[in-house]
């Protein structure tokens, strides 16, 4: 079995457990008036299978910058469920918060050398104000320099220049203390233009691929709620035109050898909390 295979019985209780975490956020939403929705697979599952997508393993959903940023003020962690984002002296390797459920293990294989949660995990993506013009180029540059210093990796998939270029400036900034001072400035820059006063949306923290994309404010204006593994949750109420400008034709299903889970992983336990696995599956020490 390849790091990226997973029986389709651990697949459901990986979902299982993910609309127990979404539930759960949903709830927590709900009281403190934040404002979500599902995305990416999630949103693909609501309208084409009712739930989630067979093959896909997490919740994934969007935030407005403004209430991604009240989220990390009111959470309070449970017995069951924490926060968990990068810090100056907390590193995840990613750019956007989770939600871990914290008596589970999915140890995905980019963050084994860290000591960090490493429960089944609810992705939260802020989408931010998309400006024009000169505004915007500068803007996606911010974004990238911000996804460079925040991670601290040099990207290994956007070809040879990229990855040089990145391997230079984490030569030039070796320090944890100046690389969080940089990705801290890159994240004020990048965000500095209010949804409110844009005609457009952007993800920032989805990869160079996503942060192309150029919403229509509109699309994001509400939520609407859709039918979801037998329970009602958010989708944007322009569901169509975001899936289509993110994914295409949605609705035609993927070829077969395409059909499986993306992230490859070290331990998948749904039953047993990820810290009986620390120093010898994860950070583990010579």
């Amino acid at each position: 079995m390849s790091q990226f295979d997973i029986p389709a019985s651990d697949v459901r209780k990986m979902q299982q457990k993910g609309l127990e975490m979404a539930l759960f956020f949903d709830q927590f939403c709900r009281e403190n008036h934040l404002t979500y929705f599902l995305c990416g697979g999630c949103c693909i599952g609501t309208i084409r299978h009712g739930g989630f997508i067979p093959w896909d393993d997490d919740v994934d959903v969007f935030m407005p910058r403004e209430d991604y940023e009240r989220l990390k003020a009111l959470w309070r962690d449970t017995p069951d469920y924490s926060i968990q984002y990068t810090t100056r002296d907390y590193l995840t390797e990613n750019q956007f918060l989770t939600i871990c459920a914290n008596n589970t293990t999915f140890i995905k294989t980019y963050q084994k050398d860290l000591d960090i949660n490493h429960g089944l995990v609810l992705d939260v993506l802020p989408l931010d104000g998309c400006p024009t013009g000169w505004r915007r180029k500068t803007q996606k540059l911010w974004a990238l320099l911000y996804s460079l210093f925040i991670v601290g990796k040099a990207p290994e998939n956007h070809g040879p220049l990229i990855r040089a270029a990145g391997r230079l400036l984490l030569g030039l900034f070796r320090s944890r203390g100046v690389r969080y001072r940089m990705w801290r400035l890159c994240e004020r820059k990048m965000t500095q233009y209010p949804i409110a006063e844009c005609d457009y949306i952007t993800e920032l923290c989805s990869g160079p691929h996503y942060m192309q994309n150029e919403y229509p404010k509109e699309i994001f204006a509400s939520a609407v709620r859709r039918e979801f593994e037998g329970h009602l949750l958010p989708i944007p109420v322009g569901y169509d035109t975001y899936l289509r400008m993110a994914f295409g034709d949605y609705m035609t299903l993927p070829p077969e050898d395409k059909r499986v889970c993306h992230h490859a992983f070290e331990v998948l336990d749904m039953d047993h909390s990820y810290k009986i696995y620390r120093g010898t599956k994860y950070y583990v020490k010579d």
